[in-house]
């Protein structure tokens, strides 16, 4: 089952069932108006949506119209809770390199985690709309999971039944702001400003087998004006699985339903895989040259996120995001 929420001029737009093709759509009329609406009602919003998508995929679905990721919201346009985390310690050995600096033993075993921006996400086709180029404008190439209501001191065993959809994100990123940030010893906020997820949220069950229960198995794309960066899989070198993430965040309170976590930049060991974010790149760079080359975002720049699956189709829809000045 697919999930879209298309703009309608309100807050949290209009829910609707998208096919498997991501070519037709039909709004979850006397279902849920909207995501979150079905979020908290879940055990029994999702058969009746579950029944709405196999009528769809079958051309029974009544009122279908065509769907694209163009009018589309963010699946959740806002959210309760948004916990972004950092699964793929790869990349936190590579940023640690650059500087000089070693990697915590404590990462290894608790998962790094941040709470972020969630009271209005991008559209996965929205501009990033940022005023000083210099502030060091990136993206995050990322996989997301909306959960339903999990309990305080869920263990791992019980966190994966919690997830209920899956998605992409482009957790975008102000690297300049940064250090004067953790500098100061309490996170980030002015560095992380408004993100932005897929067109459509996956059900993990449809999956297939590229979905383990924690983990994605599949090669997550990035591009920037056109031009591939990386397509590390999603699945490979990812030292915490979402069961893990969602315990750590749910060791000391409960996470309400339609929780989104973040698995963090996807990175991979494996160099030829590229990577899923610029500072990555000027990561490798400072290390095999002495310094970086590569520049940050720059107004007009195009970047573009997506996943196929093993049949080369388009599994939630592509981000395409331009960036432009306010």
């Amino acid at each position: 089952m697919k999930l879209a929420t298309l703009k309608d001029g309100t807050r949290d737009g209009r829910l609707v069932v998208v096919d498997d093709a991501l070519e037709r759509c039909t709004q979850a009329t006397g279902i849920a108006a909207t995501l979150q609406a079905a979020f908290d009602d879940w055990e029994t919003a999702a058969p009746a949506l579950r029944a709405l998508a196999d009528r769809l995929n079958v051309g029974d679905a009544g009122c279908a119209e065509p769907f694209s990721g163009a009018i589309c919201d963010s699946p959740l346009p806002r959210a309760y809770q948004f916990a972004d985390g950092s699964a793929f310690l790869n990349h936190m050995e590579l940023v640690r390199k650059a500087r000089g600096a070693e990697m915590p033993e404590s990462l290894w075993t608790d998962p790094l985690m941040y709470q972020g921006l969630s009271d209005g996400f991008l559209g996965p086709c929205d501009d990033i709309a940022l005023s000083d180029e210099s502030w060091g404008i990136d993206f995050e190439a990322e996989i997301a999971v909306i959960t339903d209501d999990v309990p305080m001191g869920v263990t791992p065993d019980q966190a994966g039944a919690h997830i209920k959809l899956v998605m992409l994100c482009n957790d975008v990123s102000l690297r300049n702001l940064v250090p004067g940030e953790i500098g100061k010893g309490f996170g980030f906020f002015q560095s992380k400003p408004a993100s932005a997820f897929s067109p459509v949220a996956v059900t993990p069950v449809a999956l297939g087998d590229a979905w383990d229960g924690a983990r994605l198995h599949l090669p997550l794309q990035s591009f920037v004006n056109g031009a591939e960066l990386g397509h590390p899989n999603g699945g490979t070198d990812m030292t915490f699985g979402f069961d893990d993430l969602i315990t750590h965040a749910a060791r000391t309170r409960r996470l309400g339903a339609g929780t989104i976590v973040g698995s963090g930049t996807v990175s991979n060991k494996d160099r030829a895989a590229g990577s899923s974010c610029l500072a990555e790149i000027r990561m490798i760079e400072t290390l095999e040259h002495g310094k970086p080359h590569s520049p940050f975002l720059k107004h007009d720049d195009r970047v573009r996120i997506e996943m196929q699956d093993k049949t080369g189709a388009s599994l939630f829809g592509a981000i395409d995001q331009r960036v432009v000045t306010t």
